[in-house]
């Protein structure tokens, strides 16, 4: 069965998961320009399917991010373009930190950030 989804991710722990089964776009970027590209989607036309800002991780202290959106494109989805926008702007209002941990912190983040996109995906499956 086809999966109407995808995952946008600069999370190699996500790709090295879910990328077998799942159709999962890794970029090699900062967390606000994941968000970026989650926005063009957006604009495009593709619906926002997991919040932007899962978890309790502010943005600018964790360099990872996963995002799903729908492979297809449709009516423009205002919401997902609201809360797209909202998250965006959030990434200015929290000082920079995710470039001042120890390197095993990292690898808590990637585990964090593939936690929190694996349980959302029981639910995009019975879609």
């Amino acid at each position: 069965m086809k999966k109407d989804f995808r995952i946008i991710t600069n999370n190699p722990l996500v790709r090295e998961k879910l990328g077998q089964d799942y159709q999962v776009e890794f970029y090699e970027c900062s967390y606000e320009d994941v968000l970026e590209k989650v926005k063009d989607e957006v604009y495009r036309g593709c619906k926002l399917l997991t919040h932007p800002l899962s978890g309790s991780v502010k943005p600018n202290e964790t360099p990872y991010k996963s995002v799903m959106v729908s492979i297809s494109a449709g009516k423009t989805d205002l919401m997902g373009i609201e809360i797209i926008e909202r998250a965006i702007a959030s990434c200015g209002k929290f000082e920079f930190k995710s470039d001042q941990y120890a390197p095993q912190v990292y690898e808590d983040f990637r585990l964090i950030d593939y936690t929190l996109i694996s349980s959302a995906l029981p639910s995009a499956d019975a879609w």
